[in-house]
């Protein structure tokens, strides 16, 4: 779940983005993992949808380090994070997502999406 206040508005990057709406301290959690709200979905269950259920997990869930044979779908809003190639969070744990500087408000929020795809994008659709 985010635990920095946000909005989503149009990206420069990719259609929709993360938006900071204050000010985020170098070294701030961004984001943590509660398993109450974020799901991890079994890798079988994913691969047997179909149509827009498939789409949009392909587009929006990444696979789980931490949990091989699972996928993991964020509830809130992460998921409009777009990719930079210098990012200002880090999302390399998958427990914890941090500010890599400070962030100031209005400012699109990026990862990078290499750090979920250690291995390339080849596990979920074409990202």
């Amino acid at each position: 779940m985010l635990l920095v206040e946000t909005y989503i508005d149009r990206s420069a990057i990719q259609g929709i983005g993360l938006f900071a709406r204050r000010f985020i301290a170098r070294g701030a959690v961004v984001w943590e993992l509660r398993p109450a709200y974020d799901r991890l979905i079994a890798v079988e269950q994913w691969e047997s949808e179909t149509g827009t259920v498939k789409d949009y997990l392909d587009r929006y869930a990444y696979p789980s380090r931490a949990h091989p044979g699972f996928i993991l779908f964020e509830a809130d809003d992460a998921r409009y994070m777009n990719h930079a190639d210098e990012p200002n969070c880090d999302v390399s744990d998958e427990q914890l997502h941090v500010a890599l500087r400070d962030i100031q408000p209005d400012e699109e929020l990026t990862c990078d999406y290499g750090a979920f795809f250690p291995g390339g994008f080849e596990m979920l659709g074409d990202r």
